[in-house]
Parts: C-alpha cells; sequence; structure tokens
C-alpha cells in the first residue's frame, strides 16, 4: 500500500470528532487504538473496492456512496469530503456522476447494479438488478459523468 493513502486513512481518523475528544481528555491510547481500527478497516473497504468487479462509487445530491458488492459506506457530504471515496476512484474504482442528472423520476425507475454477480431475468424497471456496465449506460443516457469507466477496460 502507498504511502500517500496510508497517511490519507491515518488523517481521517485521527480528525474524527470522537478520536479529537478522547485525545483532548488524555485517552490517547484508546485514540490509537480506535484510530488504528479505523485505518485497518478502511484498508479492507480499498482492497475490496479494487477486487470486486461490480464496486463502484456514486455521488449525487443525497451524499456518496461506496457499493461493495453487499457492504456500502456512506457519507451525506459530496465526494471531495469523503477520503475513502476519493481514494478508490483514484485508485481505478468506477465513478458516477449523478449530479448532473434532472430527470429524479427516471433514474429512480431504473434498476440497480447488481451487488453479487447474479442478474434477474428481466432488465428493467425499479428493484431489478443488471450489470454495472448496463446500469453505467442507462445513468449516462441520463446526463450522469463516468469516471474510470469499466466499459473501456473491457473493450481492450
Amino acid at each position: 500500500m502507498q504511502t500517500g493513502v496510508l497517511r490519507v486513512l491515518r488523517a481521517t481518523a485521527a480528525s474524527w470528532w470522537r478520536h479529537r475528544e478522547l485525545r483532548r481528555t488524555g485517552e490517547k491510547d484508546l485514540a490509537r487504538q480506535l484510530e488504528r481500527t479505523a485505518v485497518l478497516r478502511d484498508l479492507g473497504y480499498l482492497k475490496q473496492a479494487a477486487s470486486l468487479p461490480n464496486a463502484h462509487v456514486i455521488c449525487g445530491d443525497g451524499g456518496t456512496f461506496l457499493h461493495l458488492g453487499w457492504i456500502t459506506v456512506s457519507t451525506l457530504a459530496p465526494i471531495e469530503r469523503f477520503p475513502l471515496a476519493v481514494l478508490a476512484v483514484a485508485r481505478g474504482t468506477p465513478f458516477i456522476d449523478i449530479r448532473p442528472i434532472r430527470d429524479v423520476i427516471a433514474f429512480a425507475n431504473l434498476p440497480r447494479a447488481t451487488r453479487d454477480g447474479s442478474l434477474d431475468p428481466e432488465h428493467s424497471g425499479a428493484g431489478k438488478c443488471v450489470s454495472l456496465t448496463t446500469y453505467i449506460e442507462k445513468v449516462e443516457g441520463l446526463g450522469a459523468r463516468i469516471a474510470n469507466d469499466p466499459r473501456l477496460r473491457q473493450s481492450t
């Protein structure tokens, strides 16, 4: 793992209000232990984002979501204030920016990206599952911006 990644994860863990409060009250050992646990957890999320074929990051007006199969890590903040998602995207995880989408009804009726690789026989409607590449094609048609597009990797 790169030193820069560890630095970001450590800074993020240390900046959490609970850890800062523990340091302020003199419980530095507990703060260090909790920060280490947070860093190891986030490293695990980054490894999953790199290894799972359907892992992706979505950013909308409601926040940022890092989808890792059956696990979702989220925040109400935009991606610019979610260092774990920024690191995942920087390391190649597909990023779907849905903030430009104005037709929220059409977006709400889209099928979701599959979590575990299984597909529904019917590939339409809300609640159905489609592959990540099919999902990207559908949201791109509504105006979403895509970074680290997995379709480009598959075509070569």
